[in-house]
């Protein structure tokens, strides 16, 4: 502003300048992470049909792409409040500035249309999270398989829990400012509740359900993983790819303390960092799928030394067996009898995803705490490890030995 109270020119220049600067550089953030995150989910998808089929698709599959169409849409509005509506909303106007504006006013429409979109924003927002998180449960139902009835019981929980807190974000969302239409009404000031922008009730019902729901769906799998027999860089490493959701608890603690400590330009905050919080929870929905893929990349470039630490030897008597399952003696490198058989198995730093493997189901791994279950096991369930070899030795008749080796690869 000049002296006599007209703006000046070269600073409405520069700022005006300065505001495409920082559109041109989110929009191209925006788009960037929208393509990541989608050419991930191709990834995933590319990696299960080629395991399985495409016939073989399961829930967490179509879960993941419904969840696509939501962040499609959501990357799209997030585009439009910068675009068309120039980060603008109902919220960080003093009550003269609001009687100030006239409804033909760009400003105002602007304004207005900006609510409306904040309001869009946060409905797909939360069911992109929803069916991301439903993605994640249905997977650990496949990779639960064959397990007790507590395993079940604590992932069907947890589906019940995030769709309940999925009505309560939505409620919060269309029913925390009455009348409808005060949303985006611009004067006289309809009070904090109605700037869905900033909306405390919106920004706080939604950051619970994600806080609660995060922690849940991580609290599943690593209990488990926990009280088997693997080596502790095993389980680290298992750890860091199954409890990746940490990462969509800090992106959207970010965005309500950004969004709440600044309401001047809580609209385009929750536009950004709501953009952010949806690539990470899509990328590390989707990275326990497509790390077995990206190991099976690497491994001709760093060899099988980067994920193989250990072997172990088994042995057991005839008939389907299962790695520490009731049969195995638990004795190591002993040569026996007659139609005793041994078996070597390279575990790998990613022995905890899922591994589609006919007769070494995930519940053969000592898992304290659960009974196996009396169903008998799936063709279809889902396993872990990450490379057999299973050799076969046979004691013949007059003493000779025969062996047979056989390496049963990756498979999803």
């Amino acid at each position: 502003m000049s002296a006599n109270g007209a703006l000046d020119p070269a600073a409405a220049a520069a700022a005006a300048e300065e505001a495409m600067a920082a559109a041109r550089a989110f929009n191209i953030q925006l788009w960037t992470l929208y393509g990541v995150g989608v050419l991930v989910t191709f990834l995933r998808t590319y990696a299960r049909i080629k395991a399985v089929g495409i016939r073989n698709l399961h829930a967490d599959d179509l879960f993941a792409w419904v969840a696509i169409l939501f962040y499609t849409s959501q990357t799209t509005l997030g585009y439009h409040v910068g675009a068309v509506a120039h980060g603008l909303a109902n919220n960080g106007l003093t009550d003269a500035e609001r009687a100030a504006l006239s409804p033909n006013d760009p400003e105002f429409q602007a304004r207005v249309l900006g609510s409306k979109i904040q309001i869009g924003g946060w409905s797909v927002y939360s069911a992109l999270m929803c069916f991301l998180k439903l993605s994640i449960l249905a997977f650990y139902i496949r990779l639960t398989e064959g397990l007790g009835r507590r395993y079940r019981l604590q992932i069907w929980i947890g589906i019940g829990l995030v769709i309940g807190l999925f009505i309560a974000s939505i409620g919060a969302i269309l029913l925390s400012c009455l009348p409808f239409q005060q949303n985006w009404q611009i004067f006289p000031d309809p009070g904090n509740r109605c700037q869905p922008a900033v909306s405390q009730p919106i920004v706080w019902t939604c950051f619970t359900a994600n806080v609660i729901t995060d922690i849940y769906c991580m609290l599943i799998p690593l209990p488990m993983l926990w009280g088997t027999t693997l080596r502790l860089a095993k389980k680290v490493a298992s750890s860091i790819v199954l409890g990746a959701g940490i990462f969509v608890l800090v992106a959207a603690t970010l965005k309500t303390v950004f969004v709440t400590i600044d309401p001047v330009n809580g609209a385009q905050l929750a536009g950004e960092w709501g953009t952010r919080e949806a690539f990470v929870a899509v990328f590390t929905t989707n990275l326990p799928m497509i790390f077995p893929l990206i190991k099976a990349w690497l491994t001709p470039i760093f060899g099988t030394s980067l994920w193989s630490t250990q072997q172990k030897t088994y042995t057991f008597n005839g008939g389907v067996h299962t790695i520490g399952g009731s049969n195995v003696t638990g004795k190591r490198n002993r040569r026996s009898s007659s139609g005793v058989q041994m078996m070597h198995s390279n575990f790998s730093a990613t022995d905890s995803q899922e591994h589609m493997v006919q007769e070494i189901p995930m519940q053969s791994f000592k898992v304290t705490g659960g009974e196996p279950s009396p169903r008998p096991i799936s063709p279809d369930a889902v396993y872990v490890t990450n490379k057999i070899e299973v050799t076969h030795e046979y004691a013949g008749e007059h003493g000779s030995d025969r062996g047979r080796q056989y390496s049963l690869d990756d498979k999803w």
